[in-house]
């Protein structure tokens, strides 16, 4: 045996690992012999501790890796459970607590990994968990501890948009405190809530608007700017530089913290569908202008449901749709009970308690609705709707006065321009996305940057609200701390061996890496780097590597596995 080995094999040697095993109820105990992982953990080089556990995640669990730390003077420790990505900050700040530095941890996932995929082979699985205990506890002995990056913050935000769900970022933000800048491209605030007549709750929808943007309007620590727009973004979280071209065509540059995204969506323009012409057949948009104008004096009401949604133009559902349709129809019936109202749908999107009852009230009060066949579109011609009754097979007639159609909320011209601005991502319909549906709703990838409301897909009015709030929240935990503290696991470039070939600068999707042209080496911008491992998977000379990756602690997994 090389020197070379047996001086891994003493590092592992010297090293007290402790290995927790979770049986996370029976999600894995359920089809993995848990106790048998165990025993084999304790047997493994370097392990001075190995404990089953009912819940590691639990008071009881955490509890019993601080004492296991703590008795057992171990100096690295390894937790088999469930996702990485949901506990291990969990997991390592326990280890914190117990006087070991966090970054001496390591994770094996064996439930995502191993029972949730072998459910049928429980020798199979428990096999394949010893392994991923095997090669965690390998890494381990190589972890070296980290020190978290700090830096300065400046404690203010930007809020893009100033509807609903901007008004609400902006509301609480300078209720908590904080400084904030607002920028709206239109010459006035409220953003679609100002075409809109009445909300769900039967209350005027200009009521709202004006309390919420009077209550903004009046605060001291808030900036506005309307009819303009934000031209430049620069540096990163805690420090961003934001250049904001006024309605003059001057440009002013603000430094904030955070910025939230509330840009919104507009309600698609049925030009060539049902024979729009914006007088007798119109969108629910226009049938709200005339509530609000008290325009509107029809006896007989027709609405067609997913007027250019859910096609080959655009496949999603834009979930709403349905309720306003539902509410303005209620609305026409409250003023006019004699009116004849009829709703022809594909299927109704009224999800939840309060949007279920709204339709079966609607129901109750007279407003027709059936079922169309999207394979047989409703056909509009002289003055009636013709469609096909799917229960019955009959083709029926329904004469009108007015014909509304049900469009969905689409994402704005220049939703691609901001993604590329701010360097966050957009969907293939232009929305925005959020960096995980269930975990982050409203974060983007981009640390410091979120989305709230339509921007990220179409929201009602309480929805926008809710997600105004949330980013608040948000934005809030982290400029109320005094300095920004971000994770160690980044990467780094030898500037020794580094020959500016530029490839890491390339592959970067960060922009956290600079070239020093005086230097003529890269450089990383440790709080712009996300520790993606681009770069060091790259890199010709193996000059970037990644904290908590480098290659002698992956080349130890292998080794350990094969």
């Amino acid at each position: 045996m090389s020197d070379k080995k047996e001086k891994k094999r003493s590092k592992s040697e010297t090293e007290r690992i402790g290995v927790f095993i979770c049986d996370c109820g029976s999600n894995i105990a359920g089809h993995l012999d848990c106790a048998e992982v165990t025993r084999y953990a304790s047997t493994l080089p370097g392990v001075a501790y190995a404990k089953e556990n009912l819940y590691t995640c639990s008071e009881a669990g955490i509890g019993e890796i601080i004492n296991g730390i703590k008795d057992n003077d171990l100096t690295r420790v390894v937790v088999a459970s469930c996702s990485p990505r949901t506990h291990q900050p969990l997991f390592s700040s326990s280890c914190a607590q117990a006087g070991l530095n966090p970054y001496l941890f390591e994770m094996a996932n064996i439930r995502d990994q191993c029972s949730w995929v072998h459910m049928g082979d429980r020798e199979g699985g428990t096999e394949k968990a010893k392994d991923l205990v095997r090669m965690a506890v390998a890494k381990a002995a190589f972890l070296e501890p980290q020190q978290e990056i700090e830096a300065d913050l400046t404690p203010r935000a930007l809020v893009i948009g100033g509807g609903v769900a901007g008004l609400s970022a902006v509301e609480t933000l300078s209720e908590m405190g904080l400084d904030v800048v607002l920028v709206e491209k239109a010459p006035e605030l409220g953003g679609f809530l100002n075409r809109i007549d009445r909300l769900f709750s039967g209350r005027k929808a200009s009521e709202f608007a004006k309390s919420l943007v009077d209550n903004v309007v009046s605060k001291s620590n808030v900036k506005i700017y309307l009819n303009a727009q934000v031209e430049t973004v620069g540096g990163y979280i805690g420090n961003y530089e934001i250049g904001v071209r006024d309605a003059d065509g001057a440009v002013a540059n603000e430094v904030v913290g955070c910025i939230a995204l509330a840009t919104g969506a507009l309600p698609l323009v049925p030009e060539g569908l049902f024979g729009y012409d914006g007088k007798k057949v119109i969108s629910q948009a226009e049938l709200e202008d005339r509530f609000r104008n008290g325009t509107f004096d029809a006896e007989r009401v027709v609405m067609i449901q997913c007027v250019g949604a859910r096609s080959k133009e655009r496949e999603y559902c834009s979930r709403i749709c349905c309720q306003n349709a539902v509410k303005n129809a209620q609305f026409i019936k409250q003023q006019n009970p004699d009116a004849h109202v009829h709703v022809l749908y594909r299927d109704m999107q009224m999800y939840g308690t309060e949007k279920e009852k709204m339709l079966w009230d609607a129901r109750g009060i007279g407003v027709r609705f059936d079922v169309y066949d999207p394979e047989k579109p409703p056909e509009v011609k002289d003055g009636e709707v013709r469609f096909l009754q799917v229960l019955t097979g009959d083709t029926e007639s329904i004469p009108y006065d007015l014909l509304v159609l049900s469009t969905p909320l689409v994402a704005r011209e220049d939703a691609p321009e901001i993604s590329k601005l701010l360097r966050v991502p957009i969907d293939q319909n232009n929305f925005f996305m959020e960096a995980h549906a269930k975990l982050r709703p409203l974060d983007f990838a981009t640390d410091g940057i979120f989305v709230c409301g339509s921007a990220r897909y179409p929201a009602n009015v309480e929805e926008a609200r809710s997600q105004g709030l949330g980013v608040a929240s948000r934005i809030g935990t982290i400029l109320f701390k005094d300095k920004l503290v971000t994770s160690a696991i980044v990467a780094e470039i030898n500037a020794d061996t580094c020959v500016g070939c530029l490839g890491c600068v390339e592959m970067c999707p960060y922009d956290a890496i600079q070239f020093m042209p005086e230097k003529g080496v890269c450089e990383v911008n440790r709080i712009l780097c996300k520790g993606c491992g681009c770069c060091a998977s790259t890199c010709p000379s193996q000059s970037a590597t990644l904290r908590g990756y480098k290659p002698q602690q992956l080349l130890s997994q292998i080794k350990a596995v094969c």
